[in-house]
C-alpha cells in the first residue's frame, strides 16, 4: 500500500464518483478505478458499492477513510517537517561567545536578527574564553562561537572576521589621567596593570604586551582578572589601569572612567568561527549573518 492509493481512495470518498475523483486527480477513470480495486484485493474488503450514478461508501470504507485521512496528515506533516530542518528553520543552535563579545553590538544584533528570522530553533548559549571555546568547536561541542581570533586562522576552523573594535584605556575615576581626554601608553609606564590571563585571549594579551614595548615599557601586571568584564570592576576598585575593548564602556560601574588611546589606536580583533566541514543549515543560517570586514 502506498501514499498515492490513499490519496486516490480519499479523492473517491469525497467525490463519490470515479470520473468526478479522476479529473481532479489528473488520471483516467480506467487507472483510477484499477488502483481502487487493488486496493481493496490488499485489504481484504470492499470499500464502495458502485452505484448507477457513482459509489457509496461501505462500512469498511468509512472506516478506512478516518485513518487514510490521518495517514495522509502525518505523511504531509512529516514533509514540512523535513522541509523546515532542511532549511535551517528548526533544531538547536550550540553557540558559543567570549565574555566581552556579549556587550559587542555587532554580536548581539547578529544574535537578534537569528532570533527573529528562525524563531523555532532552540539555543545553547555557551560563555567562556576564546580558547576554551575553540577547543569546544574542534570536538563538536560547539556549532559556532564568536572569538578574540588570533593573528593565524586554525587550519580546521573558518573563520569570518568581523570589524575590529578599538581599545579603551581603563582608569580609577580618581586617578590624575582620568582629567584628560586621551592618555598616551606612555603615561602608564609607572602604573600597576590589571590584565586578564594570556590563556583568555588567543590576541588580547599580547597585543596589549607588544603596544606598551612599544611605547617604551614593559607591562607591570599587579593582578589578573579571569574574564575580560571582571577586569572593569578591579579597576574601579582602584587595584590598577587597564586596557579593554570599547564595548565594555557600556558597563556603568562607579568608580571607573575610559579614555581613548593617544596616538595610533590599539585595536582589538572580533570575528565568528565554525568548522570548516560543518554542513548543519542552522549554523550556516548564523554564518551567513554575519558581515566580514
Amino acid at each position: 500500500m502506498e501514499l498515492r492509493h490513499l490519496r486516490y481512495f480519499v479523492a473517491v470518498a469525497e467525490e463519490l464518483n470515479f470520473t468526478r475523483a479522476a479529473a481532479k486527480l489528473g488520471i483516467g477513470q480506467p487507472p483510477l478505478s484499477q488502483q481502487i480495486r487493488d486496493l481493496e484485493t490488499e485489504i481484504g474488503s470492499q470499500l464502495f458499492h458502485r452505484v448507477p450514478h457513482g459509489a457509496e461508501l461501505t462500512a469498511a470504507g468509512a472506516a478506512f477513510l478516518t485513518e487514510a485521512k490521518i495517514a495522509l496528515a502525518a505523511a504531509d506533516h512529516a514533509k514540512l517537517s523535513a522541509q523546515r530542518a532542511a532549511r535551517g528553520d528548526t533544531g538547536r543552535l550550540t553557540l558559543g561567545f567570549t565574555a566581552s563579545a556579549t556587550f559587542n553590538p555587532a554580536v548581539t544584533s547578529i544574535i537578534r536578527q537569528f532570533r527573529a528570522r528562525w524563531p523555532d530553533v532552540a539555543l545553547s548559549l555557551t560563555e567562556m574564553n576564546s580558547n576554551w571555546l575553540m577547543e569546544k568547536l574542534v570536538r563538536g561541542e560547539l556549532d559556532v562561537a564568536f572569538i578574540r581570533p588570533g593573528l593565524e586562522d586554525p587550519r580546521e576552523v573558518r573563520l569570518k572576521r568581523m570589524a575590529d573594535e578599538q581599545m579603551l584605556i581603563a582608569l580609577p575615576a580618581s586617578h590624575p589621567l582620568a582629567a584628560q581626554s586621551r592618555v598616551r601608553l606612555a603615561s602608564l609606564a609607572t602604573e600597576p596593570f590589571i590584565i586578564f590571563p594570556r590563556t583568555v585571549g588567543l590576541s588580547l594579551y599580547t597585543d596589549i604586551l607588544q603596544a606598551c614595548r612599544d611605547a617604551g615599557f614593559e607591562l607591570n601586571v599587579s593582578q589578573e582578572a579571569p574574564q575580560i568584564p571582571s577586569v572593569v570592576n578591579l579597576v574601579a576598585a582602584g587595584l590598577g589601569v587597564s586596557i579593554v575593548p570599547k564595548s565594555l564602556a557600556k558597563i556603568e560601574i562607579d568608580g571607573v572612567v575610559f579614555r581613548p588611546i593617544e596616538g595610533p589606536p590599539l585595536m582589538a580583533r572580533l570575528g565568528v568561527a565554525m568548522m570548516k566541514e560543518q554542513r548543519s543549515p542552522i549554523a550556516l543560517n548564523l554564518f551567513g549573518l554575519v558581515q566580514a570586514s
